[in-house]
Formats: C-alpha cells, structure tokens, sequence
C-alpha cells in the first residue's frame, strides 16, 4: 500500500518550496505520480454579480493571476525535478484554492497544503484552506506549517488515538507512512473520559492491529487538564516527533463555527506536519 496520487498545493509563497518538496519525497517513497496544482482564482472574476472591473482592467488582471500560476508551476517543475520524481504533473485550475483543491483531491490518495501564514501575501488561499478540503474531498490532507524547517515527515509519528471515526479514517489513510516510520507513539489522552470506547487497556487493541501491518508502535497514555489539542503539541515536541496524525472534526457547512477545537488549535498553532482526515 502506498500514495500512487499525490496532489500538491502550487502557489508563490514562501512555504512552497518545502511543502512541494516534501509532497516530491512522499511520491518517491512510493513510486508515485506527483501532481501540481496552481489556482488562478479567475472564475471568481466572471461570476455575476462580480463586474465592477471594466473589461480591459478585468482581462489585466486575469492575465496577472495566470502568470502567477504559471510562475507556481515552474517552481513546482524545478523543485520536482530536482527531487528525481519520475511522473509529475502541472495543472492550472481556473477556480478559487478551495473549491479547486476539493474538487482535484478527490482523484488523489493524499492531498499537501500549507498552513495559513497571515503575514504572506503572495499565499494565494484562504485560512480555511486545510479544513475545507479535509472536509469536502473525503482524502487525508497533510497540513505543512509555514514556519519550521522539516527535513524528514515521517520518522518518528505521533498518532492520536480516541477511537472515534475520524480517528480511524486518519490512521487508514496514514497507513503508508506510519509503515516506513521509526516508530509511531500511539498517543490516548484522558481515556476514562470517553467512556465505553476504549478497552481495559486504551489503545492496546489498535497498537495490535498496527503492529499486524508491521508499524513499530508503542502506547503511550496521558492525563492532562490542559485542552488537548496543546497537550498533543507538546507530547510532539517531547518526544521529537516530526509527523502527528489525528481525526479533524468540523461540519462542511458552518466550518467556520463548528470545527472542532482541537482541530482549531492544531491548524492555528501547529509546530509540525499534520495528516488529518474527517
């Protein structure tokens, strides 16, 4: 089992580089086809009702926006080049970084983007990029952060486990890496809270079924009284971890009100790669 589609978020940010190069290793690790997307956004341009542009000023400015695609791409093509992928690809999609991630992620095993950095204005998406496509595309996403440097994904993964559904679509998804990492702290926080879901022994029963893949994974149980999505940063920064796996939790139609809060402090504060899945 590998990722034999992975489609990578294109854009002129100063985190794309590394976010491309890490999407490039994660196809080389399973021989797989790397796609390139850039967004030029210009469909919002022509929807009715967005006119206020004339048109000579209109055509200006869609030109513009493809030129910064296809400048994304070229990035794309010398950053994959340059990491021995064998099959990649360059799209240019006329829609908006949401709407046309979602949409070409569903025809890819994992999807990488980036982590909103407010203070970056060539990033060309939204905040809620990340959990838009988690929750519109039904594929895992792999959250890069903008600051940070990440030299290895997946050596050392810290997984976390409440055994809901989200949780186990997460750990299904990650399969490929968590099989490749050095080990994988299998992390259960405050278990007595969730009562009913977990066996005599929290996590036992998904570490066995881990190790039957043959992912090198160990149990590890935590109390804490802090809220849990700052208490998973700081077991991750513990423990060295450079990969963490988790559920993402939210509703696709008031994402905004209803993402979940641990899921909200991961994206807004994450200090290290993030697969998630909904």
């Amino acid at each position: 089992m590998s990722y034999k589609t992975i489609l990578v978020h294109a854009d002129l940010s100063r985190a794309a580089p590394q976010r491309i190069r890490i999407a490039a290793e994660l196809a080389n690790a399973g021989n797989g086809h790397l796609i390139g997307a850039a967004l030029t956004s210009t469909l919002g341009l022509i929807l009715p009702g967005s006119f206020e542009l004339g048109g000579e000023a209109l055509a200006t400015q869609m030109a513009l926006m493809r030129e910064d695609a296809q400048s994304s791409l070229s990035q794309f093509d010398a950053i994959a080049r340059a990491a021995g992928v064998s099959s990649a690809e360059k799209r240019i999609v006329d829609d908006d970084a949401e709407g046309g991630m979602m949409v070409q992620a569903r025809y890819a095993d994992l999807v990488v983007v980036g982590q909103y950095d407010p203070d970056d204005k060539r990033a060309a998406a939204r905040p809620d990029l990340p959990e838009y496509v988690m929750l519109n595309s039904a594929r895992p996403v792999l959250v890069v952060p903008y600051a940070g440097k990440f030299e290895r994904v997946g050596r050392k993964v810290l997984l976390a486990w409440d055994a809901s559904m989200e949780a186990t679509r997460a750990i299904a998804n990650a399969l490929p890496m968590l099989k490749a990492a050095d080990l994988v702290t299998l992390a259960v926080f405050n278990p007595d809270e969730r009562y009913g879901k977990h066996g005599e022994q929290p996590g036992a029963d998904l570490a066995l079924y881990l190790s039957r893949h043959g992912v090198k994974v160990e149990v590890s149980e935590q109390q804490t009284t802090m809220d849990v999505g700052n208490a998973l940063l700081s077991l991750a920064a513990d423990i060295d971890a450079d990969l963490l796996v988790m559920g993402g939790y939210g509703h696709a139609r008031f994402r905004q009100l209803l993402i979940g809060g641990v899921t909200r402090t991961i994206l807004k504060c994450m200090t290290l790669p993030v697969l998630m899945s909904h």
